[in-house]
């Protein structure tokens, strides 16, 4: 039994560390060279709109998620405007791909965008939009 024990013990070390070598290793430089340094990355974020502007309006969107998932199941066209401004800071100072980390898919994240849109540019909320008659003579 201890020798069945000692055997499977010395196959997992021997598949482990073989696992271990095959695999590649980046050197820290490498991360450097390709952009991907945090204190570069928290500067660009500072730059565009700040952390602390996007951490708010994160926390303002996860208030409103009620709001959002209602405008998608029943079609109700009643976003406040603080969603509507937490839905601008985050795809536009931000980080655009925010919303597909939280779970809404793009083409969700632009319909909500263009709603919020289209509410800050005061056209009534639910109005269709005028089209557009040519005159072909």
């Amino acid at each position: 039994m201890a020798l069945k024990c000692l055997l499977l013990l010395l196959a997992l070390a021997t598949t482990a560390a073989d696992g271990a070598a095959a695999r590649e290793i980046k050197a820290p430089i490498d991360r450097y060279k390709a952009g991907l340094d945090l204190a570069a990355r928290l500067e660009a974020v500072q730059a565009s709109g700040g952390l602390v502007e996007c951490w708010n309006a994160l926390v303002q969107l996860k208030s409103c998620t009620n709001e959002i998932i209602l405008f998608f199941l029943n079609g109700e066209t009643s976003l406040g405007l603080g969603c509507c401004g937490a839905i601008d800071i985050i795809t536009r100072n931000c980080w655009p791909a925010m919303l597909t980390s939280l779970g809404f898919t793009a083409e969700e994240g632009n319909i909500l965008r263009g709603y919020c849109d289209a509410a800050a540019g005061g056209a009534p909320i639910g109005s269709p939009t005028p089209s557009l008659v040519m005159d072909v003579a």
